[in-house]
């Protein structure tokens, strides 16, 4: 049940009007902790942003801030070495957990089988992205050298051969510690893994203001990601006798077979992944290459704003994974549709008002010619992007549900989406820019991500459910 993966909040002699309060926001709101944790990390990125964006428009350059943004999108080519692997993991661990018991001292009891497969889980996990880890700072750090300096613009280059390789570098710790906090969100510290990513959030963005103030701003991209870094060290070191329990294990004869269980899984989820990155992550590099770092750096500063309104709305679908896989692996398949349509509304909800909020703030920064509105896009082209956000909410929902049954029935949506974005923003857009590259999004995400994949979710849900 959900509530195996909530902490446990401490009772009194009598009712309290704060366990009233707690009590409606668990039940109109669906708010239990770790929805509430994440969204707290999500409003401090947001917020944090708004003070990183203030401290970009006061430190950097135009042209360095569109340097800083695609710093962010060559690093998120870490999808290719990652391969889908964490939510593949979290699934794992779930369907395992739903026959076992953690106490608090990190005891585990149960089915012995069951242990000896989540030992194995998490044993094949830190193998391959150790093995991963290597090659991405192998591939990625050259990878990125190229594509700066065969993309120089006259007038607009900065210093960003020291800063991109620590970015790199970064993002190769942070690779490594990734598995171990989605094994643990698996086995049900989906509210503390919540909280950590809240002490990641600050810790992160502190050190990037800090690079910012110094005139280093450049590094705060590694900065950022090596303070998300330093917070998860500490936070797994609390818990390290689970996991070095588990990964001295002997799992023997139940060990999971990967080639046969899991592969079948993880190979159209990989695929899925890379495909996302054609989706979300095309636009800064293709406008960086073909209209400059300025135009990449406002549609890097936009697209940020996106990703924090939909972080923040899909908190009440993905905090859920763990608890999906757990009711799935016991045929709770009331519980789970009650669970999921209830958790889709309030995210499509709160990314609506959000979406509203964000375009009307960018109604009046034009309206007002306010310095800041030339950082980021005109508000017909970001209420576009806006708009897809939203859309794209249910999609993910939709997936995540399906996925939760450890099966991958987004494989061909992903794919149709991505060919048909990433031919969107490279041909529209190296012509007409952002204003191009959002309409080709909005356009596939409108007529042919939403039905098909809503499609998609009611086909294999009923087969799956017929029972």
């Amino acid at each position: 049940m959900l509530e195996e993966y909530q902490e446990a909040i401490p009772s009194s002699p009598r009712t309290t009007r704060i366990e009233q309060f707690r009590s409606w926001l668990r039940g109109a709101l669906g708010l239990d902790r770790a929805i509430a944790f994440t969204i707290l990390a999500r409003i401090w990125s947001s917020a944090a942003g708004l003070i990183t964006v203030a401290l970009i428009a006061r430190f950097l350059s135009p042209a360095e801030q569109g340097y800083y943004y695609t710093f962010g999108s060559l690093v998120a080519l870490q999808i290719v070495f990652e391969l889908g692997f964490s939510f593949v993991i979290l699934q794992m661990a779930s369907h395992e957990r739903a026959h076992l018991t953690i106490s608090t001292d990190y005891v585990i009891s149960g089915d012995p089988r069951a242990h000896a497969r989540l030992a194995s889980v998490l044993q094949k996990s830190v193998r391959w992205y150790s093995i991963a880890a290597v090659l991405m700072a192998a591939l990625l750090i050259p990878a990125g050298w190229y594509f700066f300096t065969i993309h120089q613009h006259p007038g607009q280059t900065a210093s960003w051969h020291l800063p991109w390789s620590f970015a790199a570098l970064a993002a190769t710790l942070t690779f490594q510690l990734d598995p171990m906090l989605s094994f643990l969100e698996g086995c049900g510290y989906v509210a503390k893994v919540a909280r950590l990513r809240f002490a990641q959030a600050a810790t992160g963005s502190v050190l990037a203001w800090t690079a910012l103030v110094l005139h280093h701003g450049l590094f705060a991209p590694s900065m950022m990601i090596l303070g998300m870094a330093l917070a998860a060290i500490v936070w797994l070191w609390g818990r390290r006798h689970l996991l070095f329990g588990l990964l001295k294990y002997h799992p023997g004869p139940q060990r999971i077979h990967w080639r046969k269980e899991v592969w079948p899984f993880q190979w159209r989820i990989a695929i899925s992944w890379i495909c996302g990155y054609f989706i979300f992550q095309l636009f800064n590099p293709v406008l960086f290459a073909f209209k400059g770092p300025v135009a990449a750096g406002q549609m890097g500063m936009s697209l940020s704003l996106a990703s924090a309104l939909q972080s923040v709305a899909i908190s009440w679908i993905n905090t859920k994974a763990a608890p999906f896989g757990t009711m799935i692996a016991r045929k709770e398949y009331f519980q789970l549709d009650k669970l999921f349509f209830q958790a889709l509304k309030q995210s499509v909800a709160v990314c609506i008002a959000g979406a509203f909020t964000i375009w009307l703030g960018s109604v009046y920064l034009s309206w007002a010619h306010i310095r800041f509105a030339q950082r980021i896009l005109h508000p017909t082209p970001l209420g576009i992007l806006l708009l897809a956000t939203t859309i794209n909410i249910i999609i993910f929902a939709e997936a995540l549900y399906l996925r939760a049954h450890k099966q991958e029935k987004f494989l061909f949506n992903s794919v149709l989406g991505a060919l048909l974005t990433g031919a969107c923003t490279y041909f529209i857009g190296r012509e007409y820019g952002a204003m191009g590259m959002v309409m080709g999004y909005l356009g596939v995400t409108l007529i042919i991500g939403l039905p098909l994949g809503t499609y998609t979710f009611m086909k294999y849900r009923n087969i799956w459910h017929a029972d």
